[in-house]
């Protein structure tokens, strides 16, 4: 679609019709502030024990729990598994979902089990790959948490193997699905902020906990955590709990800030624009509070440059994190376009439109006699530079989910279980979330290697 047009569409529209909205007044009559609804409706259906689709969870962690827990609320959907390489959390998973799950340390275990049609993975990153490609293989379908890779050359290897087993494989960025994502794409496609010239993404973090101390029980000890195994491919060592109870702090095992937190933006980002993503990368930051012995920088600031397409307009995107910020915290995320600038959520989306002043003012008119300067007015009020309607398309809408609205995150799955029952297709697949991930991992690459990277974003490789 073409932006010009779509600017013309949206600034015509009176309302925005489409199944996220429930309000109809107009949309830009005057400078304002107003706020609409975002709905969703959910079909409720019973299953019988055969129709049921059978889940394990590999990696029974923090995001593996909150990822089970709300895949539970999905209707049909029952857990018969789960693994990790530490004792408690099995213990834990059975106090959470019963004595009668299968509990394992080894994932091995769990894709032979002819009872689990689909996997969710939210192992540290270093395993994902190994693990994907093994679960689509035995058949299962996956649910892989972000990122999808730790390195993009991985990927290439989850792609082929979804194609070839015809296994359905969803990545977790969970907002992807939300009901902001859906009205952000739409209201950019309807020209709402004009042409793209700048994405702002920020996230601010005051706590130990928001920085990855993650608590270690008393209980680890080479008996109750298989550490050998969890080391994988990354170089061999001496048992150490941090390392594996803290292993996003390492780069042998996790992604840093990148794999961790730009890549969700990568994918609402990518989704919203109908983009491929970004063509270079150029990064700095440093480990400046949190010295517990990581090797990955708690403040980072990436400056992204994104290629003209059919999608959109040539544009910069600039990512920050802050993991001490004296502040106490909060985030952001932003697209900022000619014409106003939209700010995205998963449960809300809010676009603002500001009035271009294309007429100088006395700064700029102080250095000409007065009779040159009313000779100036009077020629750009012939040229009509500022009509009435410019005035008239200002103001701030805000759509909001309804309370009961049930989330970005059960959206992702039902998605996902969804397209299990309908042998159709998920909004995050592998060439999407390799696309998402590639992106992110290029702000390690151009911290590590100080100096600017550039990628391929439709070959997805390092050029």
């Amino acid at each position: 679609m073409s932006n010009n047009n779509s600017r013309r569409s949206f600034i015509k529209k009176a309302t925005l019709t489409s199944a996220a909205v429930t309000s109809s007044p107009y949309i830009f009559a005057s400078s304002f502030e107003e706020k609409l609804m975002l709905t969703r409706s959910y079909t409720s259906q019973n299953f019988s024990a055969n129709d049921k689709i059978n889940l394990a969870l590999i990696g029974t962690g923090i995001q593996g729990i909150y990822d089970t827990q709300t895949a539970l609320r999905v209707d049909g959907i029952e857990l018969v598994a789960a693994c990790d390489l530490y004792t408690g959390r099995l213990a834990r998973a059975k106090e959470l979902w019963g004595d009668s799950i299968f509990t394992t340390r080894d994932y091995r275990d769990i894709l032979n089990r002819r009872d689990v049609d689909a996997v969710i993975i939210a192992t540290p990153d270093h395993w994902h790959q190994k693990i994907t490609v093994d679960a689509l293989k035995a058949g299962k379908h996956v649910y892989c948490e972000k990122p999808m890779v730790q390195n993009p050359e991985e990927g290439e290897a989850i792609i082929k193997t979804q194609k070839e087993t015809g296994k359905i494989c969803q990545i977790g960025s969970q907002g992807m699905s939300s009901l902001g994502n859906e009205k952000a794409k739409q209201l950019y496609e309807e020209g709402a902020i004009g042409d793209i010239v700048m994405l702002d993404m920020y996230n601010d973090r005051y706590s130990a906990e928001g920085a990855w101390q993650y608590p270690i029980p008393p209980d680890a000890n080479p008996e109750t955590v298989d550490f050998d195994t969890f080391l994988g491919n990354a170089p061999k060592r001496p048992f150490e709990p941090k390392r594996f109870f803290r292993w996003r702090n390492y780069q042998d095992y996790g992604t840093g800030v990148a794999g961790d937190l730009f890549v969700h933006a990568f994918s609402t980002l990518n989704h919203v624009i109908s983009s491929k993503g970004p063509n270079r990368a150029l990064a700095t930051g440093g480990l400046r509070y949190w010295k517990d012995g990581r090797d990955v920088p708690d403040v980072s600031i990436t400056l992204y440059d994104y290629p003209k397409t059919d999608t959109h307009a040539a544009f910069n995107a600039a990512f920050r994190i802050n993991f001490i910020a004296g502040s106490g915290g909060g985030g952001g995320f932003k697209l900022i376009g000619t014409e106003g600038e939209m700010e995205v959520g998963q449960n809300s989306v809010s676009v603002k439109r500001s009035k271009l002043n294309m007429i100088p003012q006395g700064y700029s008119m102080v250095s000409f006699t007065e009779e040159m300067q009313e000779k100036i007015r009077k020629g750009y009020i012939k040229e009509n530079l500022e009509p009435r309607s410019s005035a008239l398309s200002t103001g701030t809408t805000t759509w909001e989910a309804e309370r009961d609205y049930k989330g970005g995150h059960y959206d992702h799955f039902n998605n996902f279980f969804t397209a299990i029952r309908d042998k159709g297709s998920v909004i995050e697949n592998p060439t999407f979330g390799l696309r998402a991930a590639g992106a992110a991992l290029l702000a390690n690459e151009s911290y590590y290697k100080k100096q600017p990277v550039n990628w391929d974003p439709v070959k997805m490789l390092l050029t």
